[in-house]
């Protein structure tokens, strides 16, 4: 071609020699960045999925640090806890102690009872001054707030998990399906005495004691003295109907559910008219073991345990201690409650989501909320033992004291065995799993998004070999229109 015009050869090495600038452009800013992907032209698919991962790898840190935020929560609050249960255990050790009247005065017990004053109150102390960062762990802060208890069908609750969702109040409905019982036996004696003279042995829960009686005694002889050892045996008696003698009598468990049981059988030769039944007109037995209640929580079964319930889902986790009266009657007819608000709430998960949420329960410590126990129609709790209160040592109560501080040991250390079990098998394993996402999604994230330098590198290289070929290419164009003069001369 002879035309001088158009100088095509000199735009077809333009455009190539742009295309290489720009390349060897695009290699020198990812190698720079060490990013593959810096704007959305480099590969739109690929900016959106490293976005959404990047977001995700975001949140699961996150949800890491959570984890270990709440593991130093549970640990601090653990430690708190076992200070009381020194405390508490300390306590036993008077209680025990001023239980031996035979051995010391009655200024030593007064002693004792101050020591107790002071553990009660420090026990309160630190239930007020426990904190992590100015939230309070043991006052009542991160307990369950409820409305609408019928003490007369509930003595006590304690809640230990709730999944609130969208809902401002959670209900709870608890319908005894299943009566609780103790263990009983009828003894029929239609005269209202004995027939002739017996040696029985009597064994309950607490223990064994053998009586004798003559003939004739009257059946309400045979109640007094059997309630008389009641506390070494477990084991009550009482009339049929409440006034019959010529019923018979029961002889029953002091406690309800399958963990009690009471024995009563004929020893020596005589006697041979005493046979105690299973029930008036029931099968002949020497041995009854009560039943636990059965109830349903929110449609779910729970587990029964003499009076008491306890349902463990992820969305209720609870444990609800029955009135006699409601869990010995099944009347069809629920008793309802609700949960309002309060508890802790751990976030685990990177998204905010129930299923990546955890509410746990930590219920104060206080002396006046531990130790719950029904005495006589009565609640009390471990304030009870204090100077001048129903259960204090002075007044010679150290039976009941104990009852009341056995309660309290027992929920201290349920309580912190509950902690544990929550930092151990849950914090401590969604702190492992994340970790492991975490690890496995940066990988995809850097495959996607970060710089390959060993291609970058190479594609650099070639891409500074076509930028000076094409700029001597370039050259070569554009005097190779000169050449023409050569025609004119």
């Amino acid at each position: 071609m002879a035309r001088i015009n158009t100088n095509v050869p000199s735009l077809i090495a333009q455009n190539n020699l742009s295309r290489s600038n720009t390349d060897l452009s695009t290699r020198l800013q990812r190698l720079a960045t060490g990013l593959r992907i810096n704007r959305g032209a480099d590969d739109p698919a690929g900016l959106i999925v490293s976005e959404r991962l990047r977001s995700e790898i975001k949140g699961i840190g996150q949800a890491i640090d959570n984890s270990e935020r709440a593991s130093s929560v549970i640990a601090t609050t653990e430690g708190y806890l076992a200070e009381v249960a020194d405390l508490l255990n300390s306590i036993k050790s008077l209680v025990v102690n001023s239980a031996n009247t035979g051995g010391i005065s009655e200024e030593e017990i007064q002693a004792n009872q101050l020591e107790i004053d002071s553990a009660i109150e420090s026990i309160t102390r630190i239930s007020n001054t426990a904190s992590f960062a100015g939230l309070q762990l043991l006052n009542g802060s991160l307990e369950y707030v409820t409305s609408g208890i019928n003490s007369t069908n509930i003595d006590g609750v304690d809640i230990h998990g709730v999944q609130f969702g969208t809902n401002s109040a959670v209900a709870v409905s608890v319908e005894v399906t299943q009566s609780a019982q103790t263990g009983q036996l009828f003894l029929s004696a239609a005269t209202g005495a004995l027939a002739s003279s017996v040696t029985i042995e009597i064994a309950g829960n607490l223990g064994v004691q053998t009586l004798s009686f003559v003939s004739g005694t009257a059946l309400s002889a045979v109640i007094a003295a059997v309630n008389t050892v009641s506390d070494t045996t477990g084991v009550s008696a009482a009339l049929r109907n409440g006034a019959s003698q010529l019923s018979g009598l029961y002889f029953n468990s002091s406690e309800y559910g399958s963990d009690s049981f009471v024995s009563v059988r004929r020893l020596g030769q005589g006697g041979g008219f005493f046979q105690t039944y299973s029930a008036p007109g029931g099968t002949a037995t020497q041995r009854d073991t009560g039943r636990d209640v059965s109830a349903i929580i929110n449609g779910a079964l729970a587990t029964g345990s003499g009076t008491q319930v306890a349902l463990n889902t992820p969305a209720l986790a609870i444990d609800i201690d029955l009135s006699d009266a409601f869990a010995t009657a099944v009347s069809g007819t629920p008793t309802t409650f609700s949960i309002t608000g309060g508890g802790a709430t751990f976030q685990l998960g990177p998204s905010i989501t129930t299923t990546q949420q955890v509410g746990l329960g930590i219920k104060s410590v206080a002396a006046s909320r531990i130790g719950g126990t029904t005495i006589e129609g009565g609640r009390f709790f471990l304030d009870s033992l204090k100077s001048g209160q129903t259960n204090s040592l002075t007044l010679g109560r150290t039976a009941e004291a104990s009852q009341v501080l056995d309660a309290a040991i027992t929920e201290v250390s349920v309580l912190r065995g509950r902690l544990g079990a929550f930092e151990r098998n849950t914090l401590q394993t969604n702190s492992r799993s994340l970790q492991i996402g975490l690890e496995n999604i940066t990988s995809s994230e850097s495959k996607i998004r970060d710089t390959d330098f060993a291609a970058e590198t190479a594609a650099m290289t070639r891409a500074q070999i076509l930028q000076q070929a094409g700029t001597s290419v370039l050259a070569t164009a554009n005097s190779s229109s000169q050449n023409v003069l050569r025609l004119l001369q």
